[in-house]
This record gives structure tokens, C-alpha cells and sequence, in this order.
């Protein structure tokens, strides 16, 4: 039986010291890396795996993202980061971002991700990606 598919996911983040800059805020930059883990996360709450994607020479690469920072984080402040697929075509992956201190919006984000092959050329999505990433011996009732 197909359940369907987690198109949501939420990810604790706390803010490491080394992610701050001289005024003690979390650096524009890290939001991207942030973005990441939350894209990342979902595809592994979903029971996919990147490396088996990769071990399949395709990888999933960021053509476009647009962030509008509202509230700056700091340091040592636990975050929760909301991503979402907000739209699939047969290449590209759309997600949304919403990262919060509590109930306090810090930040939005919107990207676009590619399937391409190890050459960047652009290539369908498998329609049963998380199936064929799956790690051997995972299973996902």
C-alpha cells in the first residue's frame, strides 16, 4: 500500500557561534545552509537518500533562490525551520521556507532545484525518486 508522499517537514536548528557575525547575529549566508538541511531533511523524512541519489549520478543542484530576512536570529537561539514542496514539474523541485524563534517569523525563502546528470544536463526527475534512494534494508510504513 503507497502512502503519499510527506511534502512537509519542520527541523530544530540551533544557532552555533561560529554562524554569527560581529554583531552577534546569524550571518545572511547561513540561511542558505539552513535551507539545505531543511531540503534536505525532508527528502530524508520521506526515505530518500542524497548519497543514493548521487550513487545514481544525478543531483539535485539550486538554480534559483530569493530570501527576505524579517528578524535576525543569535546565538544559542533554538529555531525551527518549516519546509515544504510547493511545486513539482518533471525537472525541478519548488520549496518553501519559513524559519521561526518560537512564534516570531525570522525568516522566508523560495527555491528552485534541477535534476541534472553528472555532466549538468538537465534530466526528468524519477517519478519514484524516494523508491530508488532508499537505502537497502529501509523500510517506511
Amino acid at each position: 500500500m503507497n502512502q503519499p508522499l510527506l511534502t512537509q517537514h519542520t527541523t530544530e536548528i540551533r544557532v552555533r557561534y561560529s554562524e554569527t557575525d560581529a554583531m552577534g547575529f546569524l550571518h545572511h549566508s547561513n540561511y542558505l545552509t539552513y535551507f539545505e538541511i531543511g531540503r534536505t531533511e525532508l527528502f530524508r523524512a520521506q526515505g530518500g537518500s542524497y548519497r543514493r541519489l548521487e550513487e545514481l549520478q544525478l543531483f539535485l543542484v539550486v538554480v534559483r533562490i530569493d530570501v527576505r530576512y524579517r528578524k535576525p536570529a543569535r546565538y544559542d537561539d533554538v529555531l525551527q525551520l518549516k519546509t515544504e514542496i510547493s511545486r513539482t514539474t518533471p525537472a525541478r523541485l519548488e520549496h518553501s521556507y519559513q524559519l521561526f524563534r518560537g512564534p516570531e517569523l525570522l525568516a522566508e525563502a523560495n527555491s528552485v532545484i534541477a535534476c541534472v546528470d553528472s555532466n549538468g544536463d538537465l534530466q526528468r526527475i524519477p517519478e519514484n525518486l524516494v523508491e530508488i534512494t532508499r537505502s537497502p534494508g529501509v523500510s517506511h510504513n
